[in-house]
């Protein structure tokens, strides 16, 4: 459902604050054009005469004699359909064929790398007419990420192809370079990070005519693929031109969890609620009798899962939060309430929930089950955004029933589940594991009972961190999860850990940006704590999605965080400007909600230092608090209305531009 609030007002606020992200325009990696060509020549075999030229738009032209391929390396990670404009062939029978790799570790002339859980996808062979013409891949194998893209001769004959050109299909109805968001600090490395997230959810971004087909899923589980598989992207995943899918190449479906993170990633950079919408969408029309939600979207198989569950609530909340969509709200309303109600279904005499077998898939983390404190932890939040949710519809009863049933969840939950010898949470009452996703969701929901408690959290997590980032221990002894990851992130930040969270960042996605082994553009789905390719949960390491929206926590957190800009309610019709520089020196950050623009701009004489100068813009018609930790002075509005920092903080401000004097 569609609020004309929602209709009337995009257009124009989208053109309004593209003049606000042009300055930094040079960071976006997504293409100024649909159709590409390749960069460069990475490697070649056999003959073929002038390889180079494919990478340019003049007339020149490449051959191919004999047994041959040449691999071109587009420098980012890519998505399209691929077209080859053959000149001639020199006789009849002759063939050319294109594999696909995100990494250079799977670059092949014999297959792609991996869209199923073994084995690797196979060539896209095209039959060459002597006389030339044109051929392009299908729409239903158009390769949802790649950064490699190899052409392969296999016969003996002569082949001179034309050109070689992708019409990239990713974020379908977007203007790709037209971002509403923007972020830039004195760290070039966090700058480049922060772009790199918006462009991974972009590639996640479909028409959704395209999602996965499951091509290999006769039974479930699925059967063993051969070798080289066959593959397609063709299932309908949910109404409409465009959706927010969890990964590029896979799994191109809706994924509650994915949607927490890549959700606001989204917000704070292109604000594309129509792909938002219409993915939860996908995940409200398969909500059960009993108001249970899916673990994902058609055509994956109906699995219970209590945290994703509790995802797709919490990504309903956000979406209304970022959106003002009064009128979505009410027509799901009831789908909501009773969301939370099978969820509650769960809560026992402990007062905690009581995670069952059946429900207990998560993010392919182990041991979720029993009184889990990230399930816990989660479900406070959920009810925190419910009890607010009901106070927008008028619900009464709801409010009443969940904030009781909150008040007793915390407590409960810090009296069985903390360990003060550690100072973290353990994963459940009999378990020696301390998780990173229970811990980081703790502090996020605020089930934490004081501001001493998330420090030691959040040192605790620290403590744990290796050379390439932070492990995730309940996925196995040697995972790095930049989902959970972008959690810890947010945690860091909540326990006031500004410089913290950004040593993070610098480590744990500078190493996902600048290996070579990565796309250097977009974001890995999960890798090993020794720096290797490798994601424990599969068995199959060319099927790891190197575009995964999950993983790109830091974008919004940037933006929430180190620059302060946090939207509470209506679209930003009340507002936080609360700023975590951290070890930053400068920040110039903005994004746009339905009802206007959202700045913030600060210097600092030093890392860790005072302000030398700081300023902030939001809507009018809108009101909000500042908090500014240690600065004195008065703020002074545009309009010559001063209010002085008591303590750091002025509250009852009303929207427009102000200056910190």
């Amino acid at each position: 459902m569609y609020s004309p609030f929602v209709c009337c007002l995009g257009a124009s606020l989208l053109l309004a604050h593209q003049v606000l992200a042009v300055a930094y325009s040079n960071y976006i990696l997504a293409p100024s054009n649909r159709t590409l060509i390749p960069a460069t020549v990475y490697q070649s075999f056999g003959s073929v005469s002038n390889p180079q030229n494919l990478c340019d738009s003049t007339d020149s032209t490449t051959t191919f004699d004999g047994n041959a391929s040449v691999t071109y390396d587009f420098h980012n990670d890519i998505a399209g359909i691929v077209t080859l404009e053959v000149e001639s062939a020199l006789s009849v029978g002759a063939q050319l064929g294109i594999t696909f790799a995100e990494s250079s570790l799977w670059i092949s002339n014999r297959s792609s790398d991996a869209t199923a859980d073994s084995g690797l996808d196979a060539t896209l062979w095209f039959n060459v007419d002597t006389a030339g013409g044109k051929y392009t891949s299908v729409a239903a194998q158009g390769r949802g990420g790649f950064r490699y893209l190899t052409l392969v001769s296999n016969s003996t004959t002569s082949i001179t192809l034309k050109s070689v050109s992708v019409n990239y299909t990713a974020a379908p109805t977007q203007d790709l370079q037209g971002y509403t968001g923007y972020f830039h600090c004195d760290d070039e490395l966090i700058n480049q990070i922060w772009y790199a997230g918006a462009y991974t959810v972009q590639l996640a971004t479909i028409d959704p005519k395209y999602g996965n087909a499951l091509a290999l899923l006769v039974t479930w589980p699925p059967a063993a693929p051969s070798m080289y598989d066959d593959w397609y992207s063709n299932y309908t995943i949910t109404n409409g031109t465009t959706a927010l899918t969890d990964g590029g190449k896979r799994d191109r479906l809706v994924w509650a969890g994915d949607l927490s993170i890549s959700l606001e990633t989204a917000i704070v950079s292109t604000y594309d609620l129509h792909s938002v919408r219409n993915s939860l969408g996908a995940l409200f029309v398969l909500q059960t009798a009993d108001g249970r939600f899916p673990y994902a979207s058609r055509p994956f198989p109906d699995q219970e899962s209590f945290t994703y569950h509790l995802h797709t609530l919490i990504n309903a909340a956000n979406y209304y939060r970022y959106s003002a969509d009064h009128a979505w709200l009410v027509s799901y309303w009831t789908q909501l309430e009773k969301g939370i109600s099978w969820a509650l279904g769960s809560v026992d005499d402990t007062s905690l929930a009581n995670v069952s077998p059946s429900a207990s898939s998560d993010w392919l983390r182990s041991g979720m089950g029993g009184h889990n404190i990230e399930a816990n932890a989660m479900l406070y939040f959920v009810l925190q955004q419910g009890i607010h949710l009901a106070t927008v519809v008028q619900d009464s009863a709801s409010l009443a029933h969940w904030n009781s049933t909150a008040e007793h969840l915390k407590v409960a939950a810090n009296a069985l589940l903390w360990d003060e010898t550690s100072g973290l949470y353990r994963d459940n009452e009999t378990a020696t594991l301390y998780p990173q996703d229970g811990n980081s969701w703790a502090v996020k929901a605020n089930l934490t009972q004081s501001g001493s408690q998330r420090a030691r959290i959040s040192s605790g997590l620290r403590s744990r961190w290796g050379p390439f980032g932070a492990p995730a221990p309940e996925a196995g002894s040697s995972t790095i999860s930049p989902f959970i990851g972008g959690f810890e992130l947010q945690a860091h930040y909540l326990a006031g850990q500004g410089s913290t969270a950004l040593d993070l960042i610098r480590r744990q996605w500078g190493f996902m940006l600048k290996d070579p082994r990565m796309t250097g553009s977009s974001f890995i789905e999960g890798f090993s704590t020794d720096g290797s390719l490798h994601y424990a949960p599969y068995t199959n390491d060319a099927r790891v999605s190197h575009a995964h929206g999950w993983s790109t926590g830091p974008t919004s957190a940037l933006v929430f965080y180190a620059a302060g800009i946090q939207v509470i309610e209506g679209g930003g019709a009340t507002w936080i400007i609360a700023p975590q520089p951290g070890n930053l020196t400068s920040v110039d950050a903005g994004y746009t909600t339905l009802l206007g623009s959202f700045s913030v701009t600060f210097r600092c004489s030093e890392r860790g230092g005072v302000y030398q100068s700081f300023a902030f813009t939001t809507p009018k018609k809108t009101s909000g608090t500042v908090r500014i930790p240690g600065a004195t002075g008065v703020l002074v509005s545009s309009s010559g209305c001063r209010v002085p920092l008591v303590n750091g903080t002025a509250s009852g401000l009303e929207g427009g531009t102000w200056i910190l004097r």
